[in-house]
This record gives C-alpha cells, sequence and structure tokens, in this order.
C-alpha cells in the first residue's frame, strides 16, 4: 500500500507543516534549529540534511512527505540558529567553509544525531539523506563510521576529499545522481563507485537521463518530475526494507 499513495503524497499542494516544529540544540556553545516531526519513540528516523540554502520549505515538504509514511524526521541545520542565506555568496561562503573543515562538519552532524535522540527519535533505527550540499554532508558523515543504517545523496558532491576513504562505513550507500549534472561529473560518480567497491561497502548508484543538478527542487527550471518521482520512489522503498526489518 505504501507505493499506492507516495505519488499523491509527493505532489501534494500543502505547505503547513502542522505537526513539525523547529527545535534549538546546542553543539559547543553554538545555537541551532533543526526542524522535527515526530511519531511514536519506536517509530523508525529518517534524518535529513539541508541545500545550500539552509533549511527551507523544501527541506520541511520532504519531511512532512517522510512524516506520513510513518517516519519520525529530524532534519539537522548546519548553518546555525538564524542562519538562512538568500544570496549565492552567502550560501558559497557557508558550505565552503565547511567543506575546508571536514571535522567541523562532522562535529556538526553528530550534533544534529545527538539532538534528535533528545527530543526523543530512535537514533537505533535511522538512515541519513541529504540534498546537493546536504548529500556532499551525507556522505562525509558515512565515511566517519558514525553507526547508521543508510546514507543517501540525492544529486550530492560526491568527491572524496584527499586523505579519505570508506573503509569505515557501517551503513549502505545510496547515491542518485542525474547525467545531465554539470556541477558534479559522472567522472566522480564512477570515481565513487570504484572506491566504495574497492572499501567492500554496499551501495546502490543510479543515474537519471536528462537530469540536471538538483533535480529533485519543486518549482524549479531544474525540477525533472521523472527522475524525481523514481528516485523517491527507490528511496523509500529502500527505507521500507531496512528501517522495518529489524
Amino acid at each position: 500500500m505504501r507505493y499506492l499513495f507516495l505519488i499523491l503524497i509527493l505532489f501534494h499542494s500543502s505547505l503547513v507543516f502542522a505537526e513539525g516544529r523547529d527545535v534549538e540544540y546546542k553543539v559547543g556553545r553554538d545555537t541551532f534549529r533543526g526542524y522535527f516531526m515526530s511519531q511514536q519513540k519506536t517509530s523508525p528516523l529518517v534524518l535529513l540534511v539541508h541545500d545550500w540554502d539552509g533549511i527551507t520549505s523544501y527541506e520541511k515538504r520532504r519531511a512532512s512527505m517522510l512524516h506520513e509514511l510513518g517516519y519520525s524526521v529530524f532534519v539537522i541545520d548546519l548553518f546555525g540558529k538564524d542562519v538562512r542565506p538568500t544570496i549565492v555568496a552567502e550560501k558559497r561562503k557557508l558550505t565552503q567553509s565547511l567543506y575546508s573543515d571536514r571535522q567541523r562538519m562532522r562535529t556538526l552532524l553528530d550534533g544534529g544525531l545527538s539532538a534528535a535522540g533528545q527530543y526523543g527519535a530512535d537514533v537505533e533505527n535511522s538512515v541519513v539523506a541529504g540534498y546537493c550540499f546536504g548529500g556532499a554532508a551525507v556522505l562525509e558523515f558515512a565515511r566517519s563510521g558514525t553507526d547508521l543504517k543508510g546514507f543517501v545523496s540525492f544529486h550530492g558532491g560526491l568527491a572524496t576529499p584527499e586523505g579519505q576513504d570508506y573503509s569505515k562505513v557501517k551503513g549502505e550507500v545510496f547515491i542518485f545522481h542525474g547525467t545531465a549534472d554539470n556541477a558534479v561529473s559522472m567522472d566522480e560518480f564512477a570515481e565513487l563507485a570504484q572506491a566504495l567497491e574497492q572499501d567492500g561497502i554496499k551501495h546502490e548508484m543510479i543515474t537519471y537521463s536528462g537530469a540536471p543538478h538538483a533535480f529533485t527542487v519543486f518549482g524549479t527550471d531544474r525540477y525533472r518530475k521523472d527522475a524525481d518521482l523514481k528516485s523517491w520512489q527507490r528511496f523509500t522503498l529502500f527505507l521500507d526494507q531496512t528501517l522495518h526489518n529489524n
């Protein structure tokens, strides 16, 4: 039955997230504002990592779609409370600061995971997914050895930083990528596949013809309905098989 209504959820017109709430938490001395949609305490958890815009209505809409499928959802904030960039220069500065300090990125991801647990989510039965910048952050999370059941990147950065590998990865890696992506090359896609295979990491990597970077972002000229529907269907099947079969 899950498949019969996921397409209806995907194009749900309402952007009112009545069951979700902004939640504040600390990482060191800094305050962050995530977004949490809770189910029962025993419900499986999906962590989401935002794009370079910070947490916006897009992440909240995805959270709502997952919540309707029965998951608790916690959106991790990597920028800080009230830091929601609106111009490209600001977005680039914020993301580059984390790309250049991978340990800081890992600390903030760990902080978000801890906060999800503090708010009552089942972090022992969880998968993390991210979009664009968030997708790159998800792979950083995977390489850190964090014990999650899956790491899912939608049109994210795929390059492996110098000196890193995938030998510590605990969960399965999923990659959804557009073959028309001009920001992340197919060479990087192939290199990642080789790296995962070399380190013996279970993975699945799918490309979609004609799909550019950010092909899942509703209401933009980059949105590709076919690729979005197919990647969401595969993602939710993976969640069902991974989080409901303990």
